[in-house]
């Protein structure tokens, strides 16, 4: 889910520009910004640098040069739509003239050169407006996903944002909420594969819900031995992690 940060909460912001001294003033503009405020958590000075950056950690607003070496910040407003969760768009270049293009592409604002700080700060709160949207638009999405139980000669629908783990049992999948367990003829991989930006495989048998990881423990498996395993909000029981979801798992803990 996209983490949104409320009013009064600091935007993470990138700079990309491939000139030192406009990162340096618009790194002085953020620090002045305030409600929302901004804080600059990465700075690139080009369009792959950019990439790397925002795979490696969530941002929530990307402020980007257009004329850089290499590939532009067209190029990169364009890869960033591959994203599973973009950062708000705001341009900010000397050139006027690819405003046009640049709301195709869907920037929140664009901003020309020497940035004013009233200016940048009409920009930050258009994007935090854009990511309250996101979000909602999100929430609304996964409220209507549901899935269709068969079982004991009745259907039933579960919605999926009640689903606390998924668990491979032989030839079925146990659907565990935080009111009942039920039986899902499927596989945890098609799950993976339809879910898996809510969801997290842990173990070759069980899928998580991310958004109800409580704490990663020792654990003592009588099958496995020593290793560790996940307690998850809703339930009692503890989930077993294998050694090689282990450092994923303990991320998603610790954010």
């Amino acid at each position: 889910m996209t983490s949104l940060p409320a009013s009064g909460v600091l935007l993470r912001a990138l700079v990309v520009d491939d000139e030192p001294l406009a990162r340096l003033r618009m790194r002085t503009l953020l620090a002045d910004c305030t409600a929302p405020s901004a804080s600059l958590e990465a700075e690139a000075s080009n369009a792959v640098q950019a990439m790397e950056q925002l795979q490696r950690q969530r941002l929530d607003v990307a402020l980007v040069d257009i004329h850089m070496p290499g590939a532009d910040g067209m190029a990169l407003a364009r890869s960033l739509q591959s994203l599973a969760h973009p950062p708000a768009l705001i341009f900010v270049t000397a050139h006027a003239e690819h405003a046009v293009q640049a709301f195709e592409l869907e920037a929140v604002d664009y901003l020309t050169k020497p940035v004013r700080l009233e200016r940048l700060q009409a920009a930050l709160q258009k994007a935090e407006r854009f990511l309250q949207a996101q979000a909602g638009g999100q929430r609304a999405a996964e409220s209507q996903d549901v899935l269709i139980i068969q079982e004991r000669g009745r259907t039933e629908r579960v919605p999926l944002h009640q689903v606390v783990y998924f668990k491979a049992e032989l030839k079925y999948v146990t659907v565990r909420t935080a009111a009942r367990s039920y039986i899902l003829d499927g596989s945890l991989n098609e799950l993976e594969e339809k879910y898996g930006d809510r969801y997290m495989r842990i173990h070759r048998n069980a899928l998580i819900a991310r958004r109800c990881v409580q704490a990663l423990e020792k654990h003592y498996d009588v099958e496995e031995g020593e290793g560790w395993a996940v307690r998850l909000h809703g339930v009692d029981e503890l989930l077993a992690v294998s050694r090689r979801q282990l450092a994923a798992v303990r991320e998603l803990v610790l954010r």
